[in-house]
């Protein structure tokens, strides 16, 4: 009688991007927002919308409720992401709790597959020039900041199911840039701070950015071919923050930044800048687990992905292009 996606969190980035897509493929496709999620116009007409939320097991029921016969999939990518440098109730109550009510529902409602959408910030760091590929072990204890911690422990929750015969993959993104981010995620905003003239400097460092668009194929291949117990890393290529701002400069022509922060300077002002957004109601450009993360080893391999999933990325020049295109066509630069 036919299958029907359950994707979580389609208010964000990533959720958003998947269930667009699925629907263009033509499935039937379950969208779970936040009560106080405003989402008129910023999803596909075809996604089903359920009003829920992962850290209230019985709020989700309607959601995973469906006529006898009807196959699940469950694409799980709602979580809070966080830069920030203070471990808060709210990101474990979502992220980790979330992830345990997500899958007690799913095997009781008898979800023929389950993908966790964790992040490659779960993934123990490697010293300077080696490779980051997947693991099968992950701890709270082997990374680094609140966020990291705890998609580490989902990470390990959803093995530990796995290896108890649930049908269960995980996926591993790395920076997520791209169109269709009504979050104001931090790349989109440097994106929009630089493209409205509001950015005068900016920091050294880099990491792997990769297309939404791309995360969101290798994520669906995953529900599909995603072996059980499997992790697959959705990264593209280390891009360091000069060049995103280089090719910003040749996209629209506007002045190119040319003072960049040391590191060491930014950190010491990290925590004014926390400050300072926060009372603009924006996410931090930077804080101190920011630019800890600008200054890692972030050389991932997405091979596994491509060989087991057939995973492409796109060149990062069109991602930002296509980003700004969107930013103009929402008005926001």
């Amino acid at each position: 009688m036919g299958c029907v996606y359950l994707v979580t969190g389609v208010s964000g980035h990533l959720g958003n991007v998947i269930a667009r897509q699925l629907v263009e493929e033509g499935q039937t496709v379950r969208g779970l927002v936040l009560p106080s999620d405003r989402i008129e116009g910023k999803l596909p007409e075809k996604v089903q919308v359920f009003v829920g939320d992962i850290t209230d097991r019985e709020s989700l029921r309607p959601f995973f409720t469906v006529t006898k016969g009807v196959s699940l999939r469950v694409i799980h990518s709602a979580g809070i992401i966080s830069i920030a440098s203070k471990a808060q109730f709210k990101l474990r109550a979502t992220n980790v709790g979330g992830i345990k009510n997500m899958l007690a529902l799913s095997q009781e409602y008898g979800v023929e597959k389950f993908i966790y959408v964790s992040s490659v910030h779960a993934i123990p760091e490697l010293p300077h020039g080696e490779i980051i590929s997947e693991v099968d072990h992950f701890h709270p204890d082997l990374v680094i900041g609140p966020y990291a911690k705890t998609k580490a422990e989902a990470t390990s929750i959803v093995l530990e199911a796995a290896a108890g015969g649930f049908n269960a993959s995980i996926v591993h993104p790395s920076g997520i840039v791209g169109p269709y981010d009504y979050g104001r995620g931090h790349t989109t905003q440097l994106i929009v701070d630089y493209c409205t003239r509001r950015l005068f400097a900016a920091v050294k460092g880099g990491y792997d950015f990769v297309d939404v668009r791309d995360v969101a194929q290798g994520t669906i291949a995953a529900s599909r071919e995603g072996t059980r117990g499997a992790c697959y890393i959705l990264s593209n290529r280390y891009i360091s923050v000069a060049d995103i701002l280089q090719s910003l400069h040749e996209i629209t022509g506007l002045p190119n930044i040319r003072r960049f922060l040391p590191l060491w300077f930014a950190k010491l002002t990290a925590p004014l800048s926390e400050r300072y957004y926060r009372l603009l109601g924006q996410p931090p450009l930077y804080t101190p687990y920011s630019l800890y993360t600008l200054a890692s080893n972030a050389i991932f391999t997405h091979e596994k992905a491509t060989s087991e999933l057939g995973y492409t990325t796109r060149p990062f020049q069109i991602t930002l292009e296509n980003t700004v295109n969107w930013l103009k066509a929402e008005g926001r630069i």
